[in-house]
C-alpha cells in the first residue's frame, strides 16, 4: 500500500480525551501533516467525531490512539500494542451457550482487519526506537472490564487478545466507510481485570504514547 499522501492530504489521529490528544500532539511536534482530534469516550462518540472530520476534509489515513488495558501475558504495563485486528468485543447477544457476535448472527461485521504491511512497518519502527511493542487484536468494549472472570472470558473467546479500549472500532468503522486505512495504537496503563486504580500507570502510558507518536512522525510520511 502506498502511504504517500496526495498534495493537501493529511492523517487524522483520533483520541478519546484531551490528555491523550495532548500526548499525541507532543509526540507529533504539532506537525501540520497531522490533525489530532479528541473525539470523545466510547465507540459511538468516536465514530461520530471521525465521520464528521472525514466528511469535512481530505485525509489519507486514520489513526486511533490512546491508553488502554493490556491482557496479561500479551501486553504489560508501559508497553504499546499495535492492532492487527480491531474487534467490537461485546457487540452481540448472550445465549445459554455463551456469547454470539453480530458476525455469528449474520447481522454485521465486528472484526476489522488492519493492513498487515502497515502494521509491520509501524511495529518495526517502534522496535527500532527501542520501545516495547506487541501486535495483536485490540478489543473495543462499551463497558471496561472490571473482573478477572470477564478478562478470562474475553481472552478465551478472542485468540491473542492483546489490549482493550473503548474507541478503536468506532474509528475503524468510520475510516472503512471512507475507504481509508486505519491504525490503532494503545499504550498500556493498566491490566485488563479487577479494577484497581492504585495500580494504574496513566502518566507512564501517556509518556510512551508520546514516544510512539514521535516515531509515527517519521514512519508515516
Amino acid at each position: 500500500m502506498n502511504l504517500r499522501q496526495e498534495p493537501g492530504r493529511r492523517i487524522l489521529v483520533v483520541t478519546a480525551v484531551p490528555a491523550e490528544r495532548d500526548a499525541v500532539l507532543q509526540g507529533l511536534c504539532s506537525d501540520s501533516r497531522f490533525e489530532v482530534l479528541a473525539g470523545g469516550v466510547g465507540a459511538v462518540s468516536a465514530a461520530v467525531s471521525t465521520v464528521k472530520a472525514l466528511a469535512a476534509a481530505g485525509y489519507s489515513m486514520v489513526v486511533s490512539a490512546g491508553i488502554g488495558g493490556g491482557f496479561s501475558g500479551r501486553a504489560e504495563l508501559g508497553s504499546l500494542v499495535v492492532a492487527n485486528e480491531v474487534i467490537a468485543a461485546d457487540l452481540g447477544v448472550e445465549t445459554p451457550e455463551g456469547f454470539s457476535s453480530l458476525d455469528d448472527l449474520g447481522f454485521g461485521l465486528t472484526r476489522l482487519q488492519a493492513d498487515p504491511g502497515l502494521v509491520d512497518r509501524v511495529t518495526a519502527a517502534l522496535l527500532e526506537a527501542k520501545l516495547p511493542v506487541n501486535t495483536g487484536p485490540v478489543l473495543t468494549v462499551s463497558t471496561v472490564t472490571g473482573t478477572a472472570a470477564t478478562a478470562l472470558e474475553l481472552a478465551a473467546r478472542i485468540e491473542g487478545a492483546a489490549a482493550e479500549g473503548m474507541e478503536g472500532y468506532g474509528v475503524a468503522l468510520a475510516a472503512r466507510e471512507f475507504g481509508l486505512p486505519v491504525l490503532e495504537i494503545r499504550a498500556i496503563s493498566n491490566m485488563v481485570g479487577p479494577r484497581d486504580r492504585s495500580a494504574w500507570q496513566i502518566k507512564e502510558a501517556l509518556d510512551i504514547l508520546t514516544a510512539a507518536c514521535s516515531v509515527l512522525l517519521e514512519v508515516l510520511p
